[in-house]
């Protein structure tokens, strides 16, 4: 008896991070694996941040949500969505309790990291042709080379006539490559560091080989241009004003026999975007007045017109403030963020650059980061204990599974979300979200258990 006895006083004492698998149960485990067919689909029909704003609208409208302009009223119980140049998304539903309350806020990112076309991307030598690249977010540049890529987005033709561009994703279409040396060749090129061995100016996306028949000059540059003419339209001076990502092809599949992880294009940031939509979704029936905002430009500081650092998310809580006669201040400071951006998983093939007693674990719930920043932490908004609190009460009321972790040894890791942005707008925020192995990487991976979990968590945090 003794012995029950204090065994029971240990488990209250003591913390012990457990896995959503022994604390969830089988059901849980099962309905994981369900979200997660939703969530591949969205993953692989959105690569660009304009393609995760479309699927976006799709999911909205047909949920009943509609689209919102500045000045439109509003009032209690109406579903909005307003879609800021096609890259910057926000769903909003208005709740039944004074606006003072503050709103509910969950913001991720729907940018990744990835290589752009440059405007003049177009060039042959020695009868090959490429396309020139500027690599977007932080990439580890030898990862993209000798693997089968795509090119997605838009060109914008002088008259204002949007074409959308997606080569490589059908099976019937070519697909894009860029070259690596062969190791009988490399003797000097692995005596040097990687940022001397592979640099962004050589991140050239080969497209072509054959000669356009007729021409001398240039004649298989003229042939890849003459491809995108007869498919798209479009010519090279089209390239000037367009937005084109180089993306690695193909589809989201699962990982391990047991099929527990997602491997994919883009988690870092989908994963938590596509819960924190749906979320704001299925949370239908709550109090307060919801907002999930999804935002762009992250990977580079979230700077720009569709970025977290723009007005547009101060300048839209200012108008439901104003149409539900409120006062916007206090609505501000009323409020409450989940910054939902992803978080490094513990490694063991890597263990020298994590501290495993405060790092995230696959398999173990969603992630709460109370702070970000590098080093000193610097850079971060570093969440209060008081909001860290009332967030732990709102998951665990709702049986949620979750962890709390940092980025790396403190001399070693760092990094950046959106929370310090929401925070200086005096609007309580935390990171909270899903962990991610191999994160930037062309190809990253999840657990399923830890995305329905973020799904959970945000649900929950709508409704508390």
């Amino acid at each position: 008896m003794s012995e029950k006895k204090s065994q029971s006083k240990a488990e209250k004492l003591r913390y012990q991070k457990k896995t959503v698998y022994e604390k969830a149960g089988e059901k849980i485990v099962r309905e994981a694996y369900d979200y997660a067919k939703g969530y591949v689909e969205f993953l692989n029909a959105s690569k660009t941040e304009r393609e995760a704003v479309v699927e976006g609208v799709r999911i909205a409208e047909s949920a009943g949500y509609r689209p919102w302009n500045f000045g439109d009223p509003m009032k209690a119980g109406d579903k909005f969505y307003y879609n800021n140049r096609g890259k910057n998304l926000f769903l909003f539903k208005i709740g039944t309790e004074p606006i003072e309350n503050g709103i509910r806020i969950t913001g991720a990112h729907i940018d990744s990291p990835r290589l752009d076309l440059k405007q003049n991307p177009v060039y042959e030598d020695h009868d090959l042709c490429f396309l020139k690249t500027h690599y977007y977010g932080g990439i580890r540049k030898y990862q993209w080379l000798a693997m089968p890529l795509a090119l997605h987005g838009v060109v914008v033709k002088q008259s204002g006539e949007v074409v959308n561009v997606v080569i490589g994703e059908n099976e019937a279409d070519p697909v894009m490559y860029i070259t690596d040396l062969l190791p009988h060749l490399a003797q000097s090129q692995v005596t040097k560091t990687v940022t001397e061995a592979f640099q962004g100016e050589k991140l050239n996306i080969l497209v072509g080989s054959r000669p356009l028949e007729g021409e001398e000059k240039d004649a298989v540059k003229l042939a890849a241009l003459n491809y995108l003419y007869v498919t798209y339209g479009i010519t090279e001076e089209d390239l000037q004003s367009a937005e084109l990502s180089v993306v690695p092809a193909g589809r989201a599949r699962d990982v391990g026999f047991d099929r527990s992880m997602i491997c994919g294009y883009g988690h870092d940031d989908r994963c938590c975007a596509y819960p924190s939509l749906t979320a704001i979704i299925d949370a239908d029936e709550t109090v307060h007045t919801t907002m999930c905002t999804l935002v762009d430009k992250e990977e580079t500081g979230s700077d720009g017109v569709t970025g977290a650092q723009s007005g547009i998310t101060g300048d839209l809580i200012d108008e439901i403030a104003r149409a539900l006669g409120g006062n916007a201040s206090a609505v501000r400071a009323n409020s409450k963020c989940l910054s939902s951006d992803v978080s490094a998983i513990y490694d063991p093939n890597f263990p020298d650059v994590f501290e495993e007693r405060n790092a995230a674990l696959l398999g173990c719930g969603v992630a709460m980061s109370k702070f970000t920043g590098s080093r000193g932490k610097s850079g971060t908004s570093d969440a209060s204990a008081e909001l860290v609190a009332w967030v732990r009460r709102c998951l665990n009321e709702a049986g949620v599974v979750w962890q709390t972790c940092e980025l790396g040894k403190v001399d070693l890791g760092g990094g950046g979300t959106i929370a310090k942005y929401m925070a200086n707008r005096n609007i309580d925020t935390v990171d909270l979200g899903v962990g991610v192995l191999s994160m930037h990487a062309p190809y990253e991976v999840i657990s399923k258990v830890d995305l329905y979990e973020s799904y959970r968590a945000f649900r929950a945090f709508y409704k508390f």
